[in-house]
């Protein structure tokens, strides 16, 4: 049997890729660090690339194509949910959807041997940034020469008291140049990457798949799964109905209960994922 060559030139290029992408992230850990605000080199008019991604969709994470502009099959079938009118199919719809994600390329103060990496921000901190911008007395930070650069402080979730770190940013008044020398300023502007490197864009049809699959991840294991948390259910029933009626009384009434409860479950169950299929069916068959 010939080796696929194609399919292994295709996983290195994803391993290549992978390790791009780590290398080419700033990832904050807990404490104070000094960055600077690069020009985009693929965009000179704005630093900031703002993304989408859908999150925990099969426990994954996917740039959403509506990024670009362009269609994107989860939200498309996200909003045929919520057009469904059940809440909980709202809920679901709401979780799918994608959310925001800010990244800007900048240059870590005392790392600058790493070269420009991205960093990725939420609303909060995208809102603090651009405040500063906007006030004149800052102006346009990112100037490769007079600019300034940013104090970011990271509180852990577990000192901030949160489910999650704290980012604060405090914009120094002092304007620098980008690098500490002209050649330097110059190799940070044009040694970028593009954000496109780092995050791939899946076509229409392969989310499609992806979609299709997470909400359908086999009718067996389904089965199997529910069957299984039924079974529990019933000898914990039938274990509390023995404790209370004596050994020689029937509990032949407690089988019947519980045999009623599991196919009243199953068919809830399998209601539920036939109003989701036949959304998924209308949608894009």
């Amino acid at each position: 049997m010939a080796i696929n060559l194609d399919a292994l030139r295709g996983r290195l290029n994803k391993l290549q890729n992978t390790t791009n992408k780590q290398a080419g992230m700033w990832k904050p850990t807990p404490g104070k660090h000094t960055l600077r605000i690069v020009p985009y080199k693929f965009n000179d008019e704005n630093p900031f690339i703002e993304l989408l991604f859908h999150y925990n969709i099969g426990n994954k994470t996917y740039l959403s194509p509506n990024s670009f502009g362009r269609p994107d099959p989860i939200i498309e079938f996200a909003d045929k949910l919520k057009r469904m009118g059940d809440k909980e199919d709202w809920k679901s719809a709401r979780k799918m959807e994608p959310k925001l994600r800010t990244l800007v390329p900048v240059l870590v103060r005392g790392e600058e041997s790493e070269g420009v990496k991205f960093w990725g921000f939420g609303k909060t901190v995208y809102q603090d940034i651009l405040g500063y911008m906007a006030d004149p007395d800052y102006g346009d930070i990112t100037d490769p020469e007079n600019g300034r650069d940013i104090v970011v402080d990271i509180v852990s979730a577990e000192d901030s008291g949160t489910s999650y770190p704290v980012t604060t940013i405090r914009v120094k008044p002092k304007e620098t140049p980008l690098g500490a020398t002209i050649a330097d300023t110059k190799k940070f502007l044009e040694n970028q990457s593009n954000i496109t490197e780092l995050y791939e864009e899946l076509p229409y049809s392969e989310l499609k798949i992806i979609l299709e699959k997470w909400l359908n991840p086999g009718e067996e294991s389904e089965t199997q799964s529910t069957s299984t948390q039924l079974n529990t259910t019933a000898r914990v029933t039938s274990n509390t109905s023995q404790q209370t009626v004596p050994s020689t009384t029937p509990i032949k009434s407690s089988d019947a209960n519980i045999n009623a409860f599991e196919n009243e479950a199953k068919s809830s169950e399998r209601a539920k994922l036939d109003d989701v299929a036949s959304a998924f069916d209308d949608l894009f068959n």
